[in-house]
């Protein structure tokens, strides 16, 4: 006599749900994200040759770091657009292409206002690779791993940071500033390279692609003739007044211009949301806008902070980098896992709130390399490197036909926190020592974000306007079946 036993068969690791494709996906991707952190450091590790060649005065310099940020929030929307509307593989491919424009032209570059046309066109390419390759990635990948791929990708940043580190060290004393820049065309060319025969993202295709009518983001935008000719004012008031305001033109005028910028920013959110969710855009906005402000200051200003008020050499300055750059790194794949297990909602608030332990001893060790270096790990990794549940943090509140545009935009106006944060830790370093500046901006920007993630702000505002608002697009579906149990036939 025959009897059936039922086997349920033995959970597969994780990284074997993720298919070689899948894999294949994230990678091309991930190197997207090296190229992010390598040109972050890089602009900062060579603003001093660039000054001396040039001539520049220090504002000029500091100019050039906050260029990529003036046109981030275009790139944002108008690539993440084109990735709802013709699929994420192209809007990846076109932002790694105007990238690599722009670093090519930076190592060619023959002055000033050459070199800031050039970072233009790099903050165009990098908020689009953002954009792109977070939904991506996120929408090729498992369901229940959508944490970890987020995790995962951004943790290229840090890694490119490092690698920018330790290629100037390596290059810049013997061929000089531009070999940096013709070198990060590499990886720009291995990226393209990948991406040339990847397949879409399968959320997108399953959702998206087989729509009569492909969606267009834009489109409450331009519902009228009148309303047209009233948002490309509203366009060219915000890029002349960004523009102004971190560049010398717009010395005296700046709390103007930044009124005028933040409005027209403020009314494409309004619009691109809607009468659903123009709540949900504008907390999003000042959400991630605080993000960056407690997190960039030590971006931008730590290697400022290690030689002149601590008087560390360029070797001393790359080792804690490097401490920096791999708590990063940790933190990012930390979170992944983390986001994962307890959601990322939950694991980015608390992870935050335990960076804050962290923030003052970081500032208080002077004459320790070691100890300070082993401070910054953590702080990096339980502060910028949770950072990597942005993506899906972000994405899980817009549904997939917006996810591109809604992501681009609202985190790249966000992104404005990072252009902010070096200006106002400079200005509150004028009646403190640098490292207390950095100290009280990073830990008071990290509570206003843990408060705004931890209560859940942007969804409980888009509550009020949507009560049947959809709490996480990108969580596991409640119809996603479970593993078959497997048929046996036992003979006794």
């Amino acid at each position: 006599m025959e009897r059936t036993v039922q086997k349920t068969p033995p959970s597969l690791p994780w990284y074997r749900e993720v298919s070689g494709t899948q894999w294949k996906s994230f990678f091309a991707a991930w190197i997207g994200y090296v190229l992010d952190g390598f040109d972050f450091v890089l602009i900062t590790l060579v603003l001093t040759e660039i000054s001396d060649d040039f001539g520049l005065s220090t504002v000029q310099a500091a100019s050039l770091v906050s260029g990529a940020f003036i046109t981030r929030w275009l790139g944002g929307a108008v690539l993440g657009a084109l990735g709802d509307r013709y699929g994420r593989k192209l809007s990846m491919v076109v932002s790694i292409l105007l990238y690599s424009l722009g670093t090519f032209a930076c190592g060619f570059a023959w002055n000033y206002h050459s070199l800031f046309a050039a970072r233009l066109a790099i903050g165009m390419g990098m908020a689009g690779e953002y954009s792109a390759s977070a939904t991506y990635v996120m929408e090729s990948w498992p369901s229940r791993l959508r944490s970890r791929a987020s995790g995962f990708l951004i943790s290229g940043f840090s890694v490119g940071s490092v690698l920018a580190a330790q290629v100037y060290n390596w290059v810049v004393p013997s061929l000089g500033w531009r070999w940096m820049f013709y070198l990060g065309l590499i990886p720009i060319a291995v990226a393209l390279w990948m991406r040339r025969a990847l397949p879409e993202a399968e959320e997108w295709t399953a959702d998206v692609a087989d729509r009569d009518a492909k969606p267009n983001p834009f489109r409450p935008l331009f519902r009228t003739p009148r309303l047209a000719v009233a948002n490309t004012v509203l366009v060219v008031a915000a890029t002349l007044s960004l523009f102004m305001v971190f560049t010398p033109s717009g010395e005296g005028l700046v709390p103007v211009l930044s009124v005028v910028a933040g409005l027209s920013l403020l009314a494409f959110a309004v619009q691109l949301g809607g009468r659903r969710s123009w709540l949900l855009y504008v907390s999003m906005i000042v959400t991630l806008f605080f993000a960056f402000l407690y997190s960039w200051p030590i971006q931008a200003l730590l290697p400022t902070y290690l030689k002149s008020d601590l008087g560390y050499s360029t070797d001393q300055v790359t080792d804690v980098l490097y401490f920096a750059g791999f708590g990063t790194m940790v933190g990012c794949w930390t979170a992944g896992f983390l986001g994962d297990r307890i959601g990322a909602k939950k694991a980015y608030a608390l992870t935050l709130l335990a960076s804050l332990a962290f923030v003052y001893p970081v500032f208080a060790v002077h004459d320790n390399l070691l100890l300070l270096g082993c401070l910054l790990f953590l702080l990096q990794a339980t502060s910028f490197g949770i950072s990597g549940l942005l993506p899906r943090w972000i994405g899980g509140h817009f549904p997939t036909a917006s996810r591109g545009a809604a992501l681009g935009f609202t985190y790249n106006v966000g992104a404005l926190g990072g252009a902010v944060a070096p200006v106002l830790g400079a200005h509150l370093a004028s009646g403190m020592d640098l490292g207390r500046a950095l100290a009280v901006l990073t830990f008071a920007g990290t509570v206003i974000v843990v408060a705004l993630v931890g209560f859940d702000v942007p969804a409980r505002l888009n509550r009020l306007v949507d009560p049947e608002a959809v709490a996480d697009h990108l969580a596991v579906p409640a119809q996603e079946p479970a593993p078959e149990p497997r048929t046996e036939r036992v003979t006794p």
